[in-house]
């Protein structure tokens, strides 16, 4: 098979792949239902176990030995309607859930210092679209994209005095990616374009690390979290079916090698403050700064054995950092119940010239409400929240190359229902 060919292959794998894991879409903020209540303005926060996500500084005013365990589930659906093709059909998203969870573990060793751990998934869902009869009209860019990952992170938190705490911690990954494309293959012009089903399944770990400050007075509270970037090298198997090519020309078609991948995740750099209006009242609002800008290239190597050549394609994506301003409220009915609600827009790191039907990422605005009930050293904390994606058309895409039609051009409608349950213990 000539190189050529090859890249024909895989060009489509690449373009798929490429923006699977990339956008608010899949940075999933939502790590205990008390933060997520308020629309995630916690970082001046910061009073329960979950701090060691949202501000590892807040650990030094967490009291006791705390436990805090539970998860969010995410109800995605989404639409395209494909503008460019007869009659405009609509397709929609299979139905999928997802349900990240936390886990944390928190202790007050003195006055002035503390500790924990916690475990969470910030990064992660995916899209999937139908492709029962292989008449997806987008199977060349997306069918499947789908991300785990899973990060264990220790912290340490001190109070330097009354009013100010420092905080900081790492963290070990542990991440999986898979894809699934539909590659359109044809080893000369004189044969057909056949449909060859493709499989990219690899996984990779990465360390990163976290650090805040917290400022908190009687009526006002500050502060700030940075969590590090970092880099996970994906290894693992990209597999491909010939069922749709002649038993003539499958020899021509590598089934199965070594595919390796590597994404720069961002830096996560957010801002909070909390003002406590009335005895029972609290105020708080965020601004987060995600660092999208440093994904500036994205590479696929495939190792194939003899005699089909190895292959490497390259990208140079033009992303940007985005902003996500978050405000909540949280009114003190009882000393056992707690009322929350909150209001967040997210703006979206993607270019419309990026988007494709494995990530169709756009702004979104939020909407959260909630409640925390205590029962002597046991509360539940429970959170929804609704989000509604602008909906947003691009026609930039082009299937098999510049100068053939634009099939890919469509509108996307996307939104979002979670509900988040924590349930905590202080000991």
């Amino acid at each position: 098979m000539s190189r050529k060919a090859m890249a024909i292959l895989f060009a489509g794998l690449m373009l798929a792949s490429a923006p699977a894991v990339q956008g608010a879409g899949f940075l999933i903020y939502e790590h205990g239902a008390a933060a997520m209540a308020i629309a995630g303005a916690f970082t001046g926060l910061a009073n329960d176990p979950s701090a060691i996500w949202h501000n590892p500084a807040g650990l030094a005013w967490v009291e006791g030995t705390q436990l805090l365990l539970g998860g969010t589930l995410i109800v995605p659906s989404g639409s395209l309607t494909m503008d460019n093709l007869p009659g405009a059909p609509v397709y929609k998203q299979v139905k999928q859930r997802f349900f990240p969870p936390n886990f944390y573990l928190t202790s007050k060793l003195s006055d002035r210092l503390a500790i924990g751990v916690g475990v969470f998934a910030p990064f992660g869902l995916g899209t999937e679209w139908p492709n029962e009869a292989n008449d997806f009209p987008l199977r060349y860019l997306a069918v499947m994209s789908e991300m785990q990952t899973i990060q264990i992170n220790g912290a340490i938190a001190y109070k330097l005095s009354d009013n100010f705490s420092v905080g900081g911690g790492v963290y070990y990954v542990d991440s999986k990616l898979k894809e699934d494309i539909v590659q359109a293959v044809q080893i000369s012009p004189a044969l057909p374009v056949w449909d060859v089903p493709t499989t990219l399944d690899v996984k990779g770990t990465a360390f990163g690390w976290n650090a805040g400050l917290l400022f908190k007075s009687e009526r006002f509270s500050f502060g700030v979290n940075y969590r590090s970037r970092f880099d996970v090298d994906y290894e693992g198997t990209v597999v491909s079916s010939t069922a749709y090519v002649p038993e003539a020309y499958q020899a021509y078609i590598p089934t199965e090698g070594d595919g390796v991948v590597t994404f720069k995740f961002p830096d996560i750099l957010t801002f909070g403050l909390a003002v406590r209006l009335t005895d029972n009242l609290t105020w708080s609002a965020d601004i987060h700064d995600y660092l999208w800008k440093r994904y500036d290239s994205y590479v696929v190597e495939v190792d194939y054995p003899d005699p089909y050549p190895d292959m490497e394609l390259a990208a140079a994506p033009a992303w940007k950092n985005n902003l996500c301003y978050r405000t909540g409220l949280q009114f003190e009915a009882s000393d056992s119940l707690t009322l929350r609600g909150g209001f967040a827009y997210d703006v979206a790191p993607q270019p419309i010239e990026d988007m494709s039907p494995s990530l169709p990422d756009a702004n979104r605005i939020i909407f959260t409400a909630g409640f925390g009930y205590r029962i002597g050293k046991l509360v539940l904390d429970f959170a929804y929240q609704y989000e509604q994606f602008a909906k947003r058309t691009s026609d930039h895409h082009y299937i098999f190359g510049p100068g053939t039609p634009n099939l890919a051009a469509g509108t996307y409608k996307t939104s979002s229902h979670l509900f988040g349950l924590n349930l905590g213990y202080r000991f």
